[in-house]
């Protein structure tokens, strides 16, 4: 069965943060699709390979070097047809939680959550745009969150968070922007999936609805399913896991 029709029958395709919810069943839900030839499951942490064409590789999202040498081994062999950035922090036990007020913010926290989920994002676009195929749809989707729109903060809080994904936004429709002009085919994304059950979001998930509470495997289909439909004129937008719109 092929997940991926509108990519070539033989995709080329790179999850960063392999070793997350979301990554990892990225990961294992490509792994079974016959139109994808080569997965690289990358992450700062060890990924288990549980299929012949899933190739492991690290990257610290803080160090540039890392990141560079995981783009030239993931695409060594072939120019990639898809690249998914789905690393993010949201928490880490008691030094770092999302601000409930302006009161609560410091310096590192926000340094650290900026560093995860907008530097370390900028910096595999850098390095992972370039070894995009040239010709036919590739696809560059950075996993983001609605609540790093501007237009839809109505509640405030989770300042960090929320500004990070913000400025992860811009960046990629800045990145888009200059991508199209050498390679009009080619789409680059900033895609919403959802509350997923992991690690990340597991704190904050009491309260909402067993509908709206996507399982990792879930959200996975369900991004897959998105970038299948993105065309050439909707790269630089702002999506959620429904394909619909998000404004900035």
């Amino acid at each position: 069965m092929k997940l991926l029709p509108s990519l070539r029958s033989d995709s080329n395709v790179a999850i960063v943060g392999a070793s997350g919810g979301i990554g990892l069943a990225l990961v294992e839900l490509l792994a079974a699709d016959e139109g994808v030839r080569s997965i690289h499951a990358i992450s700062r942490s060890s990924v288990p390979l549980r299929a012949g064409n899933v190739h492991g590789h690290q990257l610290d999202l803080n160090d540039e070097a890392s990141i560079e040498a995981a783009a030239v081994a993931a695409s060594s062999d072939d120019p990639l047809d898809l690249v998914v950035v789905a690393s993010g922090i949201l928490h880490r036990g008691d030094e770092l939680q999302p601000e409930k007020s302006m009161r609560e913010l410091n310096a590192k926290s926000l340094n650290d959550v900026l560093s995860i989920n907008t530097i370390g994002p900028a910096l595999v676009a850098k390095h992972f745009l370039p070894r995009l195929r040239h010709h036919g749809k590739t696809v560059f989707v950075a996993l983001s969150a609605r609540v790093g729109s501007i237009g839809d903060n109505r509640l405030g809080g989770w300042t960090s968070y929320r500004v990070s994904k913000a400025a992860l936004n811009m960046l990629v429709r800045t990145f888009a922007i200059e991508h199209a002009r050498r390679f009009p085919e080619s789409i680059v994304v900033s895609l919403h999936p959802g509350t997923v059950a992991t690690p990340l979001s597991r704190p904050y998930t009491s309260r909402v609805d067993a509908s709206r509470l996507f399982s990792p495997a879930d959200a996975a289909a369900k991004i897959v399913g998105v970038v299948d439909r993105l065309e050439p004129e909707m790269t630089g937008g702002f999506f959620a896991y429904d394909g619909s719109w998000i404004e900035f």
